[in-house]
């Protein structure tokens, strides 16, 4: 199933493809949006003699296979202009915690506070216009990819998710959460803050003010590699500056040089911050535990026995494309239920509807040939 709804190209909406006429329409629109190209392999093809027979003799139409795919488009987010992180909500945005936005907006002052400082540098000549220009240029993705991460839904389960076709034939029982009262999938974990179940949840930043999880992973593992590049990149040209500037050309101004050594600082804790984050989120997708999951076996002593798949790139970046990796646009899944691990019975039912509707076109279609 290629998702695009609202929460995979806003977030992910699974298409819905059953008017001929609006095909064209709907493939120019990806195409332009997404580079997805989109070809009739791609559309769900139904046994339509078949499905047709069970739809007039009362039978249900049958369920996809493994590697068949429909495009549903409708979007059943929430379009009111409210921020929160309740379903209601239409922009998400966790304002109850008041040191995570603290934190959320030193991130931000502080990033400007290096681009500020680079730009002084190539102003009193202390740098090439063209080296500030490059580290201006990754501070401005950082502080994209922050707010990205910040304001996307993290992946949070709607009351009215249920389990998958596959979840329900190999599990009769399945787990509920607490507090939410709704279908806890598989590692999801309930968010105190959030006040929300999150989809492979792998912990609550609040240097992002927000949870990490199945559907900003992406986002957030780009705001660290921006900037541990910002670090780096900064480091590298202070050290060279200090161990081989050998005239006055080179030398920084006596008044930015104390911004220098302040940044200095920052920097080098920067980078051994993100570092020590980048390993950890590494280790989460090599083997497939999150933070929370992995912090709760080392607990109990059951991390030899973990049986997590690795998380595979696509499931985290999208099937768009390795040019859409390195922004902060949302990935489009290839099968937003299965990364989500849940659906809805909405999107069950507009599955349904298309199937039926492919089976009458496909035996009319029949008859006109006969």
């Amino acid at each position: 199933m290629v998702s695009m709804s609202k929460k995979d190209t806003g977030t992910s909406s699974s298409a819905s493809t059953s008017g001929g006429g609006d095909r064209p329409l709907l493939r120019t629109c990806l195409d332009a949006l997404c580079g997805c190209q989109i070809d009739q392999s791609e559309y769900l093809e139904v046994d339509t003699r078949q499905t047709a027979r069970d739809k007039w003799g009362g039978g249900i139409p049958r369920i996809r296979s493994p590697g068949e795919y429909y495009i549903d488009t409708y979007n059943d987010e929430p379009w009111t202009y409210s921020f929160g992180t309740g379903e209601e909500n239409g922009i998400w945005m966790n304002s109850g915690d008041q040191a995570g936005s603290i934190m959320a907006t030193l991130v931000w002052l502080l990033m400007t506070y290096s681009a500020v400082t680079v730009t002084l540098l190539t102003i009193t000549k202390g740098f090439p216009p063209v080296l500030g220009m490059i580290y201006t240029l990754l501070c401005a993705m950082a502080l994209a990819c922050h707010a990205k991460t910040s304001l996307t839904d993290p992946g949070s389960v709607p009351r009215a998710a249920v389990p998958m076709e596959e979840q329900r034939r190999e599990n009769p029982s399945h787990s509920m959460c607490g507090q939410c009262q709704t279908y806890k999938p598989p590692m999801s974990h309930h968010c105190r803050i959030c006040n929300r179940c999150v989809s492979r949840m792998d912990h609550h930043c609040p240097w992002m003010n927000n949870c990490v999880g199945a559907a900003n992973l992406k986002h957030f593992i780009l705001f660290l590699i921006y900037t541990w590049t910002c670090a780096a990149y900064s480091l590298t040209l202070f050290g060279w500056n200090y161990f081989f500037c050998a005239n006055e050309g080179c030398t920084f101004h006596v008044v930015v040089i104390h911004l220098v050594r302040a940044m200095t600082f920052l920097c080098v804790g920067a980078f051994l911050f993100t570092s020590s984050m980048l390993m950890n989120v590494t280790y989460g997708l090599i083997t497939g535990i999150g933070t929370i999951d992995r912090l709760k076996k080392k607990a109990t002593n059951t991390m030899g026995q973990s049986d997590e798949e690795p998380i595979e790139l696509k499931d985290v970046f999208g099937i768009a494309g390795i040019l859409t990796w390195p922004f902060p646009v949302d990935p489009i899944f290839d099968d937003y239920d299965r990364v989500m691990g849940y659906s809805t019975p909405q999107r069950l039912l507009r599955e349904q509807q298309f199937t039926e509707q492919a089976a009458l076109n496909g035996g009319q279609g029949q008859q006109g040939i006969v």
